[in-house]
C-alpha cells in the first residue's frame, strides 16, 4: 500500500494499521505541532452507502461524547476520490492487541485494566450507545510524551485517573444509539468477542452485548488458557481456571458476564465493573456499604408519597416541600416538584436499579429541555464500593464545557465535592456534586441546571435538603 503524502493539511508520516472499513495513518499536524491518527474509508467500501455513512456515526457519536476515556475526534473531511476522514487523537500507547501480542500483563495490572475497560464501556451505556465490537484491538492506550517511533510496551497500565497512561475505548464505527440497535442493522462484530445474539438477524442488541465482549476481553486477560476456552460453550465458574493472584471470585464474574443466554448476564458495564470491584476486595465485600441496604418495591419508576411540611413552601423560616422516593428525600425549591425513578445503569449487588428522582419546575422537560432547570439525584451503593464522590465526579466531566476547580461544601452532615461548569452550547451552567451520607448508605450524586436567577447560595441550599436513610 502506497502512503499518501498529504490526507488534507496534514503531513502522512507512516501506516498504523488497516481493518476491516478504514486505513489508519499516522499525521503531523505542522500548525499544532502533534500528531494525529487519520482514519480513512477503505477504497473498497466506498460505494457501499450503508458503511459510508457508519463511518461517519463514529465521529459524530465520539464527538458527541467526548469523553476523557474515549478516542477524541478533531476534525473530518473527504479525500478527493469521496472517501470521508477522520482526524482522531493519536493513541501512542498502541493498542491492547499489541501488547498482548509481546507477553501476558501482569496479574495486577490485567486486573487494573479490565476495571478501566469496564469504565470506558460504561461512558456509552451511560449515553444510551453499545458498541458491539469490543476487541483487543479496540482497546487503545495514550500516554503523555512519548515520540511517534516508539513501540508499545507491555509496561503496567496505570489507569485514566492517574495522568501517566490513560485507556481509551476505539473504533464506534460498528455502534448504534440502543434504540436503533435491532435486528434491523446488519450484522457486525469479532467471531471470539461477538455476542451469540449477535449472530441472529433477528435479535435485539443491547449492552448486554457489550458486557459479552467485555467478559471475552476478561478472560483473555485473566484466564489461565484463555486461547482454549470457546465462546459458545456455557461452563460453570469452577471450569474456568484463573492465572495464579487473581481472585477466585473473578470467575463467577466473568462466566456471568459471558453466559450464552443475554438475561443470564451482567445489565451493563457498570454492573460488571461493580460486580468485579466486589470479587477484587474482600475489604469491600465484607463492608456495610458494598452490601444492599434497601430494596424498591415499585417495579419501573418507583415513587413514594409527596409529604409537605411547614406552612409556605420555601418561606423563610419554615420547611420546604419534600419528596421521598426509596431511601431518598429532597427538599424542593420554591416552585419545583418531583418525580421518583430509577438511576439508569447503576445497580446493586442483587441486580437491582438503584433509586433516583428529578425535580424541576417541570420534571418531565428538563432532561431533553436545555432551558428548564433542574436536579438528578441517585444513590448508589456499588458506586460508594468502588470509587471516591471526587473519583466518580473525575468520570463525569463535560467535554464542551469549562470546569471551575473543585470545591468542598458540608451540608446537612455530609461533606460534599462540587465542580461547576459553564457550557457554550446547550444548558449554559451544570453543577456536578457528589457525597457520601453519614450512614454511608451509598454515594450521592446531585447534577444541578440551577435557574437563570438563581441566588449564589442555591446550589448548596439544595444540596442541604438532600436526605438519604
Amino acid at each position: 500500500m502506497t502512503a499518501p503524502q498529504r490526507i488534507g493539511p496534514y503531513a502522512i508520516e507512516r501506516l498504523l494499521g488497516v481493518g476491516s472499513f478504514a486505513t489508519v495513518w499516522l499525521g503531523y499536524d505542522p500548525l499544532l505541532d502533534g500528531y494525529v491518527a487519520i482514519k480513512v474509508l477503505a477504497e473498497n467500501w466506498s460505494h457501499d452507502l450503508r458503511v459510508r455513512e457508519r463511518f461517519r456515526d463514529e465521529a459524530r457519536l465520539l464527538r458527541r461524547l467526548e469523553h476523557e476515556r474515549l478516542v477524541r475526534v478533531h476534525a473530518v473531511g473527504e479525500l478527493p476520490d469521496g472517501r470521508p476522514y477522520a482526524v482522531l487523537a493519536w493513541a501512542n500507547g498502541g493498542s491492547l492487541r499489541d501488547r498482548l501480542a509481546l507477553g501476558e500483563i501482569c496479574v495486577p495490572a490485567a486486573l487494573r485494566l479490565f476495571g478501566e475497560i469496564c469504565a470506558g464501556v460504561s461512558v456509552l451505556h451511560r449515553h444510551g450507545v453499545v458498541h458491539r465490537d469490543l476487541t483487543p484491538g479496540n482497546i487503545l492506550f495514550h500516554s503523555a510524551g512519548a515520540e511517534p517511533t516508539g513501540n508499545a510496551s507491555a509496561a503496567e497500565p496505570t489507569g485514566a485517573a492517574t495522568g501517566a497512561e490513560r485507556v481509551l475505548i476505539a473504533d464506534l464505527g460498528l455502534a448504534k444509539a440502543l434504540a436503533a440497535a435491532s435486528g434491523l442493522t446488519a450484522r457486525a462484530g469479532t467471531p471470539g468477542y461477538m455476542a451469540p445474539e449477535q449472530d441472529d438477524p433477528g435479535a435485539v442488541i443491547d449492552t448486554r452485548a457489550d458486557v459479552y465482549g467485555l467478559g471475552r476481553l476478561g478472560i483473555r486477560l485473566l484466564a489461565a488458557d484463555p486461547h482454549g476456552l470457546g465462546p459458545d460453550r456455557p461452563r460453570p465458574a469452577g471450569t474456568l481456571r484463573l492465572r495464579d493472584g487473581v481472585p477466585a471470585r473473578v470467575a463467577a464474574v466473568l462466566v456471568r458476564a459471558t453466559a450464552h443466554r443475554p438475561a443470564d448476564r451482567h445489565p451493563d458495564a457498570a454492573a460488571l465493573h461493580a460486580a468485579l470491584d466486589r470479587a477484587t476486595d474482600p475489604v469491600r465485600q465484607s463492608s456495610p456499604v458494598a452490601r444492599r441496604p434497601y430494596r424498591l418495591l415499585l417495579a419501573g419508576a418507583a415513587v413514594a408519597a409527596v409529604t409537605v411540611v411547614g406552612a409556605e413552601p420555601g418561606g423563610a423560616g419554615a420547611d420546604r416541600d419534600t419528596h421521598t422516593a426509596g431511601p431518598l428525600t429532597v427538599s424542593l425549591p420554591e416552585g419545583w416538584s418531583a418525580t421518583g425513578a430509577t438511576w439508569a445503569g447503576q445497580y446493586d449487588a442483587d441486580g437491582e436499579a438503584e433509586p433516583a428522582l428529578v425535580m424541576s419546575p417541570q420534571p418531565r422537560r428538563w432532561a431533553a429541555d436545555p432551558e428548564v432547570p433542574g436536579a438528578f439525584v441517585g444513590v448508589s451503593a456499588s458506586t460508594a464500593a468502588r470509587t471516591t464522590p471526587a473519583g466518580f465526579l473525575a468520570e463525569r466531566t463535560h467535554g464542551d464545557c469549562v470546569s471551575a476547580p473543585a470545591r468542598t461544601t458540608r451540608q446537612a452532615g455530609v461533606e460534599w465535592t462540587v465542580v461547576a461548569y459553564r457550557c457554550d452550547r446547550g444548558r449554559p451552567r451544570i453543577v456536578e456534586s457528589a457525597g457520601l451520607p453519614a450512614n454511608r448508605a451509598g454515594l450521592v450524586y446531585v447534577q444541578i441546571v440551577p435557574p437563570a436567577n438563581a441566588a449564589p447560595d442555591f446550589v448548596d441550599t439544595l444540596l442541604g435538603g438532600v436526605r438519604v436513610r
